[in-house]
């Protein structure tokens, strides 16, 4: 009985003395989300299969928190929400009359604030409009600009308030879109530079809001590509060098990143990306202690946790189970037949059925003379048999539009000579690899590409070689058109490709044609108004039945050298022999 009243005195006591003191410690969880990429259930409609991930996940790991941190756990999303699995898909294109999804899990969810990506703006504006209307909080986007009035387009940044911690979150996103996606997805509009941007707003927030805690949500990686004057991934730059920041929060590079940097004052600063598909989210624990309710000290830790760890929430599946069978009635639609299985991991080593089909439907839908495409996923497989919706995504992974443009061959070649620059090595002798890997190659462990293969574009509708003795810039060499007709270097052709490669994506345009990159719409002769994917579907549904096979329109030489290495680099980055 002493004890409990000797416990009891000093309880009162240390509470007298806080009181005394007028010093609170705040303790407030925030929660990322980022590249989701329309994982909102544990399966995934492309494959029929369950998997990983998922906001279902997420929404487990949410309501836990929330019972420790009741409203100071704050979860925001960081963009690419609204492309990828075919659920997103299904409420941009297909049903345009219900709630999007995804607005409707993000309020169930409890989101505080949003940020727009690259993928969300590639939907166009009647879907991102739409979803930014239906969300009930704000979708931020600082350095979005609406050309007709010089302001931002969304709101710039959000200010929360959370037991007397008054917090300030400051959005953005890569303004490289322009090298990537078509004016009319994005029309009125212009990004502006997020070094610039930010140290705008970071002045304007702390004059106005003289917040305790200020937070970027910057739709960005940490650093890397520079296309042409554009900056794609600034956001470690950001955070070093416009002070004042205490967390940034990042994401498309699809990269875990937890680390901490001073800014030029000093400052520490956390960066922390939970990469792609809600496998993961950042978990950050902000300590801020307030005396008189001004800011005394405050702390931050993060770290990526892991949502495989935790059940899928049958709530968030009872509740949204009409939207999912929705999505799987959609993709179990039968669209056609075909012969034979096909896969993407054949297109790197020559001329293959499952590029070679896309040549076929490019060049068939648009009436081009040469067709450009590249393996948009790694080793994408559609089976013999019925064809399904589902196997469209894997066909074409994302949402571009269908382009014709006018090239001279000299352009076609250099095009051409960028792509297999990056695609292979140049082989000295017949022991060195045909692929172009990063070094090195640990032991036991595959290979990976030294650049994107979204990049390795081939062509149909002529015939070439590429001889992997040469050095880049001298290994391509066109023979005729496929016809047999001569190849004309000075001739304009009318070339297929996709809208993300037509805007200057991958810079095979730019650098690899040298054509500028302000002159490359006016080369634009014919665009789609729809994805390419929703022609492919179309094309498919007439013809019936495909009978995909490689036209062997190309090949590598010397063949004594490549085949044979071929098969070794197959292995290497698949991991079993090449058939």
């Amino acid at each position: 009985m002493k004890y409990l009243i000797c416990l009891a005195a000093l309880l009162w006591a240390g509470m007298k003395l806080t009181a005394a003191d007028n010093v609170k410690e705040v303790e407030i969880k925030i929660i990322e989300t980022s590249d989701v990429h329309g994982n909102f259930f544990p399966y995934n409609f492309i494959e029929r299969k369950e998997w990983n991930g998922s906001l279902a996940r997420v929404y487990s790991y949410v309501k836990e928190q929330r019972k420790l941190y009741g409203d100071n756990c704050i979860l925001v999303d960081n963009g690419d929400i609204l492309q990828g699995q075919p659920t997103a898909y299904y409420y941009n294109f297909i049903d345009t009359v219900s709630t999007h999804v995804v607005a409707e899990i993000q309020n169930f969810m409890g989101y505080a604030v949003g940020n727009m990506g690259n993928h969300d703006v590639e939907t166009g504006h009647a879907v991102y409009d739409r979803w930014i209307k239906q969300c009930k909080f704000p979708v931020l986007g600082a350095n979005i600009v609406d050309n007709a009035t010089g302001k931002p387009y969304l709101k710039p940044y959000e200010i929360i308030n959370r037991d007397g911690v008054k917090i300030a979150i400051l959005g953005m996103i890569t303004p490289a879109i322009p090298s990537w996606l078509p004016e009319k997805l994005w029309s009125g509009l212009h990004f502006e530079d997020m070094q610039a941007s930010a140290a705008h707003w970071v002045d304007i927030i702390r004059k106005k809001e003289n917040p305790d805690v200020l937070i970027g949500l910057f739709h960005a990686g940490k650093s890397g590509n520079v296309l042409g004057s554009v900056v794609e991934d600034p956001s470690m730059d950001i955070a070093q060098k416009v002070p004042g920041f205490d967390i940034v929060l990042i994401g498309h590079d699809h990269a875990r990143a937890c680390t901490k940097v001073a800014d030029i004052k000093g400052d520490s600063v956390l960066i922390i990306d939970p990469a792609s598909n809600a496998n993961v989210v950042s978990d950050v624990t902000l300590k801020v202690k307030l005396k008189n309710g001004k800011v005394v000290s405050k702390s931050v830790d993060g770290k990526l946790e892991d949502m495989n760890k935790y059940p899928v929430s049958q709530e968030f599946m009872a509740h949204f189970a009409p939207q999912y069978k929705a999505v799987n009635d959609f993709v179990s639609q039968k669209i056609g037949t075909i012969s034979r299985t096909i896969s993407t991991k054949d297109a790197y080593f020559g001329s293959s059925p499952f590029i070679d089909l896309i040549h076929k439907l490019q060049l068939d839908i648009s009436g081009a003379d040469i067709s450009l495409c590249a393996p948009l996923s790694f080793k994408a497989e559609i089976p013999e048999g019925e064809i399904m919706v589902s196997d469209m995504f894997n066909l074409y992974k994302y949402e571009n539009m269908l382009y014709v443009m006018e090239l001279s061959g000299k352009e076609i070649k250099g095009f051409l000579e960028m792509s297999y620059a990056m695609w292979t090595n140049q082989m000295k002798s017949a022991d060195d690899h045909l692929l172009l890997f990063k070094q090195p190659i640990e032991e036991g462990k595959r290979a990976n590409f030294e650049y994107y293969s979204f990049n390795f574009d081939s062509a149909a509708g002529i015939n070439y070689t590429v001889d992997v003795t040469k050095p880049r810039g001298e290994k391509v060499n066109i023979l005729s058109m496929a016809d047999g007709t001569p190849f004309d270097m000075d001739k304009r052709y009318k070339v297929a490709l996709n809208s993300y490669r037509g805007n200057g994506g991958g810079d095979l345009l730019t650098i690899g044609a040298g054509i500028a990159k302000e002159d490359l719409s006016e080369r634009i002769v014919f665009a789609t108004d729809k994805d390419l994917r929703y022609y492919l579907m179309q094309y498919i549904e007439q013809q019936k039945s495909l009978h995909p096979h490689a036209m062997h329109q190309w090949k590598f030489i010397p063949e004594e050298w490549t085949v044979p290495a071929a098969k070794r680099d197959y292995k290497l980055l698949f991991g079993e022999d090449k058939e």
